[in-house]
Parts: C-alpha cells; sequence; structure tokens
C-alpha cells in the first residue's frame, strides 16, 4: 500500500529530516563548503531551520551533505519556499552556491529526537580553511 502520511501530524515525538546530497562540479568543494559555513547556514537558521549537521562527504572528493529537521513535512515547504523564494538568499550567497553544484538528491526520513541529536552531536562539520 502507497499512502502519503504527514507523521508530523501523527507522531509529535518524531521529527521529519530530510538528508540533502550533493554531487559538486570538480574542485570546487572546499569553497562550496565555506559558503555554506559562512554566509548560507546562518541564514538559513534565521529563518528557524533546524540544521542537524552539513559537510564534506568522507569518501567523494565532490560529495557534500546537509541534513536539518523539521516538525512535518508541511513545516519543511513552508520554511523552504520562504527561504529559497527571499530577496537575501537570492542576492545573496545563492549564486556562490548553486554554480558549485552537479546534482543533488533529498532523502527524507522519520527519526526520534535522540537519533537526531546522535546525528548532530556525531557529524561536527569540519572547520572553515580560509
Amino acid at each position: 500500500m502507497n499512502r502519503a502520511v504527514d507523521m508530523g501530524s501523527i507522531d509529535n515525538v518524531r521529527r521529519l529530516v530530510e538528508i540533502r546530497a550533493y554531487r559538486l562540479v570538480p574542485g570546487t568543494r572546499e569553497d562550496f563548503h565555506a559558503a555554506v559555513t559562512i554566509r548560507a547556514l546562518p541564514m538559513v537558521r534565521a529563518y528557524g531551520m533546524d540544521i542537524v549537521t552539513h559537510g564534506p562527504v568522507p569518501n567523494d572528493d565532490n560529495g557534500y551533505f546537509l541534513v536539518r529537521s523539521f516538525a512535518s513535512l508541511v513545516e519543511l515547504t513552508a520554511q523552504e519556499d520562504e527561504f529559497y523564494g527571499s530577496v537575501p538568499w537570492r542576492e545573496g550567497p545563492r549564486e556562490a552556491l548553486v554554480s558549485r553544484i552537479e546534482t543533488y538528491v533529498d532523502t527524507l526520513l522519520w527519526l526520534s529526537p535522540a537519533a537526531i541529536d546522535d546525528l548532530r552531536a556525531g557529524n561536527v562539520p569540519p572547520p572553515v580553511h580560509a
């Protein structure tokens, strides 16, 4: 049976976790990481999104990931629509990031707060090298 369920409305304990996996243009990952860490994530957080973790994929020189958590699919959609439609994003770091992305894929999972905390604690992003 295939049915779409907004688990946030059924089980308020679990949160919807979005894992975004990026394939970056070769040779751009260090600059991408700096732009994400210094420019984009402060803006994303200001729009209320919970950044669980982010960083380079250890076994792929062109891989990068971003993990965010939301109360529901409705919240994810509303926050992403508001953020990605905003003037500060479009006129700010957007081009510095989008120009370095070949492709990306999102995966959505429902996880407990403890599992999210474990992801957060176990995947501390590396420092930015200036």
